[in-house]
């Protein structure tokens, strides 16, 4: 459950990023000042649509690795009678995701500019529609049967921009009903302005995702120190709501290794190496990384599976443009 957002891709210069103040490797939500950015990649550059919003983008290759469709289902909010909207739900649900949208009158679907420079991105997002989506959506039966269907729910720090209400819904479900409850930091930003929503979340959290980035910040607001396996262990140790399983906190650090904590030990998995000359494009990599480690873990692998999924996942993405994928998955 998150922000379906519509992800406009293109190539730009240096000199684009620096006209809006905008940097690489980096998420924002969209000022004034850069409303502007949408119209201007249409009209000067070859661009390219896929559905997108981090959620929907690890959801999507989740349900690309189990492979059996209908296995997934994803909540957002989209414009009604929206072409954007359209375009996107038809995107996912022809992958197989099962998408139960929230369509309000009067507001445009979400979109996010996916301004890839060499093999980095930035990426602006005008959220739109996204912005409103109500716990309301979550009463009707397809979504309560969605809900009690659920093994794992997750979405990501994103959506505590918009609706900590309905993340609090299926978060107190999964602990109530012994599921499992993943949530993802998502962008430094969100630590440093939605601080209080992240502490209201965080008791839930059976699985918390985030790069070095992110707990980087993470442990500056905390007071956790430097040290990002320090400021994992620590996360992994704050209290929780639900005592069926301790806090599992997986921090990605691009080609660098992969740190795991839980229960007071970290271990580390390699990244196996990628040549830069098949590098295409990092956006989303993070995104797969979730979406192949929920999938093993929904089929009740262990922690090294669930690693080496997300590894592989990644590896895809980075070799092609955008969050996109092979018609099959070849992980086994």
């Amino acid at each position: 459950m998150e922000n379906p957002l519509l992800d406009i891709s293109a190539d730009v210069p240096s000199e684009f990023l620096m006209k809006y103040g905008v940097t690489l490797n980096n998420a924002i939500l969209a000022e004034e000042k850069h409303l502007p950015i949408y119209d201007e990649i249409v009209s000067n550059y070859p661009v390219t649509y896929t559905a997108g919003g981090a959620t929907l983008n690890s959801i999507r290759v989740a349900q690309w690795v189990i492979k059996t469709p209908g296995s997934t289902t994803y909540f957002g909010a989209v414009g009604e009678g929206d072409k954007f909207g359209e375009v996107l739900e038809e995107s996912a649900t022809n992958e197989g995701v099962n998408m139960l949208l929230q369509k309000t009158p009067g507001y445009p679907t979400g979109t996010c500019a996916v301004l890839v420079n060499g093999s980095e991105r930035s990426l602006v997002a005008n959220l739109g529609a996204a912005n409103t989506f109500s716990p309301t959506h979550l009463q009707s039966e397809e979504a309560k049967e969605a809900i009690n269907r659920s093994k794992i729910i997750y979405s990501s720090g994103f959506f505590l921009t918009v609706s900590v209400e309905s993340m609090l819904v299926v978060a107190k479900h999964a602990a109530e009903n012994s599921k499992v409850f993943c949530m993802n930091l998502s962008a430094p930003f969100l630590i440093q302005f939605f601080g209080d929503q992240m502490a209201t979340m965080m008791p839930y959290c059976d699985f918390l995702f985030g790069n070095e980035s992110e707990a980087a910040v993470y442990g500056e607001a905390k007071g956790y120190g430097t040290d990002i396996p320090t400021i994992a262990l620590k996360i992994a140790g704050q209290p929780k709501a639900s005592g069926t399983r301790p806090r599992v906190v997986v921090i990605t650090q691009g080609s660098s290794e992969t740190i795991v904590a839980v229960q007071g030990v970290v271990r580390t998995f390699p990244v196996e190496k990628i040549p830069n000359h098949l590098l295409v494009d990092t956006n989303g990599a993070g995104d797969a990384f979730v979406g192949g480690f929920i999938a093993q873990l929904a089929l009740d692998k262990n922690l090294d599976e669930c690693v080496r999924a997300g590894h592989y996942c990644s590896s895809v993405i980075i070799q092609r443009s955008g969050c996109t994928f092979p018609k099959e998955c070849e992980f086994y």
